[in-house]
């Protein structure tokens, strides 16, 4: 049975009609249109799905609305200001680290964890972190590179 559900979704509360069930993804997409945040496997498996909660990179396909309840949510959507990306947008654009780009928002977001926590990670680093999303066009080279490069500018005060 559905029931109003409050969520704190990019900053803002949001009010939605959902069963505590219902898994994040669905209500992201289909009910708040923040349709970044893409489905691929629906197992949590892929992380094409990808968004912080608390700050922590979650598989959103698998995660009930229970679960998320006074939490801060971010979406792909919360990291570009305006018109001005963010610096792991800028990388990935300029270290071609996307071909078919179904993965990236899912790779972005858990970069973006990543970098919240260890502000100059290795490659082994990266690599180890982001061994759960999948990017089946295999641009992992690229993305890593694109993730210390955006590390760099962010080290330099570029926007957050």
């Amino acid at each position: 049975m559905d029931q109003s559900i409050e969520l704190m979704v990019n900053g803002a509360k949001r009010t939605v009609e959902a069963g505590p069930d219902d898994f994040l993804l669905e209500v992201l997409r289909n009910d708040l249109g923040l349709t970044g945040s893409k489905f691929g496997c629906g197992e949590g498996e892929c992380g094409a799905c990808t968004v912080l909660v608390d700050g922590a990179h979650t598989k959103s396909c698998i995660l009930p609305l229970s679960a998320v309840e006074g939490k801060a949510i971010r979406t792909v959507e919360s990291l570009a200001s305006g018109d001005k990306l963010h610096p792991l947008q800028v990388a990935f654009v300029e270290e071609d680290a996307m071909q078919c780009g179904y993965c990236v928002s899912g790779m972005l977001m858990a970069a973006h964890a990543l970098l919240e926590k260890n502000k100059n990670p290795s490659e082994r680093d990266i690599r180890d972190h982001m061994r759960g999303n999948i990017c089946r066009c295999c641009a992992y080279p690229r993305m890593v590179k694109a993730i210390q490069r955006a590390a760099k500018a962010m080290a330099q005060g570029e926007r957050r």
